[in-house]
């Protein structure tokens, strides 16, 4: 690192004198054309010419001494308190002395401003948290009130109840894995007992729009956080109920890869010129915007759920014709939230 902070400075100084060395050249040929049209001796120009060189160098080497003190000073400038800075202008050169002040000036409010913008940040973030947990408890009340009731609007209260829950999970889970120093709680986790959890939890979606379910106990146990699991196979099996209004979802082990778990739909599916950007944050593509249900965060977190967890997720699908999500449960890095 030195070597290279060396190396630059020394650029930057070869960069700064090149119109003095282009001078003490010029002169070096005036003084030389005036010694040939002179007819003067031979070894009295060269001895000038090494007199002249060896002051140039020492000026040079002086010049450079004092350029890197000022680079260092600079360097320091952008780490510098306010004490720090007053004793550097006590320190420079005159010429320098309102530069630095001026560079001190806007560092200073650079960092202020970030300083304010890092509250307001927050203090925006603490108060979404605190609503996200409180509307949980009046969704939740609805809820009860809702199961006293029945028929048609009942069903479409619950389902909507149920969406609404979902969207708010949803945006606690961006919450969190924004929250630096959050770390996973590992341990080997049943897949099936997770992936029953979920299903119960959408249960009344597979009835109300007549989807079937292929489902058979996988046997699979897989060393994972059971809490961040069971957030990203929610998330993924709500995906495929939005755009599966009508047909099927599979849920099985890929007969291929070994740890693999596949989550196939015979949906509306997905446009292959959409497909390179499903994971990109706020994208819903042509099928989110027509049936107007994507928030364009699903697939954005799931993915980075995967991460965090040390998996791979991918994506197959063909317009009209279905989704196939693939999740690779196989791999063990895993990392905490960063």
């Amino acid at each position: 690192m030195c070597s290279f902070w060396g190396s630059a400075v020394l650029n930057n100084f070869l960069q700064a004198i090149r119109h003095q060395v282009f001078v003490f050249a010029g002169m070096a040929v005036i003084f030389g054309l005036i010694f040939v049209l002179g007819r003067l001796p031979l070894d009295l120009f060269l001895y000038t010419m090494e007199l002249s060189l060896f002051l140039f160098t020492v000026f040079l080497l002086v010049q450079y001494i004092r350029y890197t003190k000022r680079y260092e000073r600079l360097q320091e400038l952008q780490t510098a308190n306010s004490d720090k800075v007053e004793k550097l202008l006590e320190s420079v050169d005159p010429a320098d002395k309102l530069y630095i002040e001026k560079l001190a000036a806007v560092m200073r409010e650079q960092r202020e401003a970030e300083t304010a913008y890092a509250d307001r940040q927050t203090n925006q973030l603490d108060y979404f948290t605190l609503w996200l947990h409180q509307i949980k408890t009046p969704i939740s009340a609805i809820s009860l009130l809702n199961q006293s009731s029945s028929g048609k609007e009942a069903r479409q209260i619950s389902q909507e109840l149920l969406r609404l829950e979902d969207y708010t999970h949803m945006a606690l889970n961006y919450v969190k894995l924004e929250e630096p120093g959050s770390e996973l709680d590992l341990s080997q986790v049943d897949l099936d007992g997770v992936i029953k959890k979920a299903l119960k939890k959408y249960s009344i979606l597979f009835i109300y729009n007549g989807i079937k379910l292929e489902y058979e106990p996988l046997q699979m146990t897989v060393l994972s956080d059971e809490k961040w699991l069971q957030n990203l196979l929610e998330q993924l099996i709500s995906n495929s109920l939005k755009y599966t209004p009508n047909g099927k979802i599979s849920i099985y082990k890929d007969s291929v890869k070994e740890g693999r778990l596949i989550i196939e739909d015979t949906g509306i599916g997905i446009r292959p010129e959409d497909l390179p950007k499903i994971f990109n944050k706020g994208y819903s593509g042509f099928n989110g915007r027509l049936y107007e249900k994507s928030t364009g965060l699903g697939l954005f977190l799931s993915r980075k759920i995967c991460e965090r967890l040390g998996y791979k997720l991918d994506i197959q699908s063909e317009l009209g014709k279905g989704t196939k999500v693939l999740i690779d449960l196989s791999r063990e890095e895993l990392r905490v939230f960063d």
